[in-house]
């Protein structure tokens, strides 16, 4: 699991929701402590921000700076339990009015980006 997301090659199999039609045309990650990231689907249209925390199998957490100062940090834990891993994933973000801007539009389509995310690792442990 932990590699779903930390690694380009899988990331980029299920993070963008298919049913968007958006394409991710590059992806820059470097997933440790101080690394950075950059999602590129054109147009303008950059996600990018700094890896705070990278804890091996357990936590990941990264800002969102695409947003500015209204951007919020991602926090994404990953606990075994009986042979399936509890993910547990929130954001932060500085003020209720930067929430607000935010909208639910991301966090609608993580049901989407999950159910992608069951399917890869699926194919990968099969």
């Amino acid at each position: 699991m932990f590699e779903a997301w930390t690694k380009p090659e899988l990331f980029r199999k299920w993070w963008v929701p298919k049913s968007m039609g958006m394409t991710l045309r590059s992806l820059e990650m470097d997933a440790r402590t101080g690394g950075s990231y950059r999602l590129d689907f054109g147009d303008g249209m950059d996600f990018f921000g700094t890896y705070l925390e990278v804890t091996p199998h357990s936590r990941i957490v990264w800002t969102n700076e695409e947003a500015g100062d209204n951007g919020s940090v991602t926090t994404v834990t990953f606990e075994e339990k009986g042979g399936k891993t509890l993910l547990v994933m929130s954001e932060v973000y500085p003020s209720k009015e930067a929430l607000d801007a935010a909208g639910t539009g991301a966090a609608d389509a993580m049901h989407e980006t999950f159910g992608q995310l069951d399917d890869l690792l699926a194919q990968l442990h099969a």
